[in-house]
């Protein structure tokens, strides 16, 4: 099988005038790389950052790392980018200038616009560098998703032209394109993609009852309480029990997310070394439904016992969660850290 990005020519087809991609039925697919770096530029460099009597400037694009192809399989349109971007910025504030970055290390089609991680920083730490860092967190972030909303609908509106041929019978400008692709993730924290076509049904009344379950469930680890606090808070110990880039904005109301967006979330209460709460979902779950989740830590004499409860679990998704919580948390902890397993 060829590597992604190369092309089998037992399967891909050229485009060719004369339509012989018959119904659409082979593999076809466009490189979308150089037009999104030019549309990437257009909507990101200069852009201007105003809001609450204060404003920031992108005044250059540092790094942009990546690629895009648009594809087409039976009449499917699918697509494929992902990008590593970073952006310098700047602003004036107590007549102070101040500069800084923005760095968006996955810019793909796995997250949605929302999810996307953008982490703000400033070169010099002060009163007012603080000040417009807040704002870029709080107002920045936002309206650049919005720029980057921007791109991703406009590649697949304008890949979308002709990529799909028109059938035996029908004119081209009759072919409709379908939605596009959702991706939908199997139980586990770390899982696999799985690509489902989009189902289109009449409008329908939502807000249906959802049926959830409430997990408890005592750990013990043989260390202190602040070494386990350290554990599930420290942005280089979460990357290396989770083995992947996580995101922690460890504040009330700062962000979470974990095993490749597939955990997501934000803190509601912290307690350095005692408890951590948490606004908790899983990706795959229903749209818009999250999990409230509490880590309590406690002291013992020789080790710590950790207190989880998680309510509105979804039913269906119950043991599957328990499950992931021992193996995707507590024993990778326990083997990262060498925090040990009792056996009683």
């Amino acid at each position: 099988m060829a590597k992604w990005g190369e092309g089998d020519p037992r399967w891909i087809v050229e485009e060719r005038p004369d339509a012989t991609n018959v119904n659409n039925w082979h593999w076809t697919e466009k490189n979308a790389t150089p037009w999104s770096k030019d549309k990437l530029k257009a909507l990101l460099q200069d852009f201007v950052i105003s809001g609450s009597g204060q404003e920031c400037k992108i005044v250059e694009i540092e790094k942009m790392d990546g690629e895009a192809t648009a594809n087409n399989r039976k009449g499917k349109l699918i697509f494929f980018y992902e990008w590593n971007i970073v952006l310098k910025w700047k602003g004036t504030v107590d007549n102070e200038d101040v500069t800084g970055k923005v760095s968006i290390p996955n810019l793909s089609e796995e997250n949605d616009v929302d999810e996307v991680e953008l982490t703000v920083s400033v070169d010099e730490s002060n009163n007012a560098s603080e000040k417009l860092k807040v704002f870029m967190y709080n107002v920045g972030r936002d309206k650049l998703r919005k720029q980057l909303d921007t791109y991703i609908k406009e590649l697949k509106k304008d890949f979308a032209k002709g990529l799909i041929l028109p059938k035996k019978g029908t004119e081209q400008d009759e072919v409709k394109v379908k939605p596009d692709k959702e991706t939908v993730y199997a139980s586990g924290f770390n899982k696999q993609k799985i690509e489902l076509q989009t189902v289109i049904s009449e409008p329908k009344n939502v807000g249906c009852k959802l049926d959830v379950k409430t997990l408890e469930t005592f750990e013990r680890f043989q260390c202190q309480a602040n070494e386990l606090y350290e554990a599930l808070t420290r942005t280089d110990m979460v990357t290396a029990f989770t083995r992947g880039h996580v995101k922690l904005d460890l504040f009330k109301g700062g962000e979470f997310v974990l095993f490749g967006g597939n955990v997501c979330g934000k803190y509601d209460e912290i307690i350095p070394n005692k408890k951590i709460t948490q606004t908790w979902r899983l990706k795959q779950w229903p749209a818009g439904h999250y999990s409230n989740v509490v880590m309590e830590l406690v002291q013992k004499e020789d080790h710590t016992e950790l207190k989880l409860t998680q309510t509105l679990i979804p039913s269906a998704e119950f043991e599957a969660t328990r499950a992931n919580w021992n193996r995707y948390y507590w024993d990778s902890i326990r083997s990262a850290f060498g925090f040990g397993s009792f056996l009683y």
